[in-house]
């Protein structure tokens, strides 16, 4: 398998077909990255796209949202969900401003000491706001590199030491091209590589492609399954939480809980682990706030 002809392959087919996503814009800068990264870990782009304007036409430099006090930055999170992450990101911000003169940092090491930033984000942020050379797997490129090269439909449920060495494989050694590469395959799996209904006939790399020779087997590993949303603590969170975004003065308690009326003990667990969190605070009133 010639990796560094299919490495230009799809670059040639992003540089035509990617979409024009705004962060993508090299005028954005890091911070414009950052936010996306944070935005984007388990939410649709289409949902983040109204989100990240409004958050960059706000904040837009980490000074901004480092400001302003983090139940803001929970209140402009809206409906995009894991609202914990909005949280991180002020923080974050914070320590940009504290550490790093308001400048996103390129090195790993820096952005993994920021709050809510792991492996892949790190990987992320350095790639695509600094033109670094890492490993960015995220579940698209998983997913074109096991097809491409494993001959299997999905990758493994957990990311092993054998994939991530397979993934450096396949990186370019110029940090560019790497870049390119990391954007370029995510993209093949976000809009052709897909985990449903895979657009073979419109993959640039398809001849290659090793599951596509072997018939494309059906995935026979362990069964894979989305995660349930309707009637669960999290969801029953962000009803609460929205009750919250919505009021400026603080919500009054029971009439918080009475938002949940499904399950009046779910509400009040609900509840709690929002104060845990500290997204959520009481004043002596007993009124709640973001």
């Amino acid at each position: 398998m010639d990796r560094p002809a299919l490495v230009a392959t799809v670059a040639a087919w992003y540089a035509a077909h990617a979409r024009p996503l705004p962060w993508r814009d090299p005028d954005v800068g890091p911070w414009g990255v950052m936010v996306s990264e944070y935005m984007l870990q388990q939410t649709p782009v289409a949902r983040v796209l109204p989100v990240w304007h409004a958050w960059l036409e706000r904040w837009p430099a980490a000074s901004a949202l480092a400001g302003e006090p983090p139940g803001e930055a929970v209140r402009a999170w809206g409906r995009l969900g894991y609202p914990r992450r909005a949280q991180r990101l002020h923080a974050a911000a914070t320590a940009i401003r504290d550490r790093h003169d308001d400048q996103v940092p390129a090195d790993v090491d820096a952005l993994l000491a920021l709050p809510g930033v792991g492996a892949y984000t790190a990987a992320a942020i350095a790639s695509f706001a600094h033109g670094r050379r890492h490993v960015v797997l995220d579940t698209n490129v998983r997913r074109v590199l096991a097809r491409l090269e494993g001959g299997q439909e999905y990758p493994p449920v957990a990311l092993a030491r054998a994939e991530r060495d397979r993934a450096t494989d396949w990186l370019p050694v110029a940090p560019d091209e790497a870049a390119t590469w990391a954007a370029s395959s995510m993209e093949l799996g976000a809009l052709v590589c897909t985990a449903d209904r895979p657009l073979c006939a419109a993959c640039p790399v398809a001849d290659a492609c090793a599951w596509l020779a072997a018939g494309r087997p059906a995935w026979d590993g362990p069964p894979r399954r989305g995660q349930p949303y309707a009637g669960t603590d999290r969801q029953c969170r962000g009803v609460l939480l929205a009750q919250l975004r919505a009021s400026d003065a603080g919500v009054p308690a029971e009439r918080l809980l009475a938002a949940w009326p499904a399950d009046p003990a779910q509400a009040r667990r609900a509840l709690a682990s929002l104060l845990d969190d500290d997204l959520a605070h009481t004043d002596t009133a007993g009124h709640v706030h973001l």
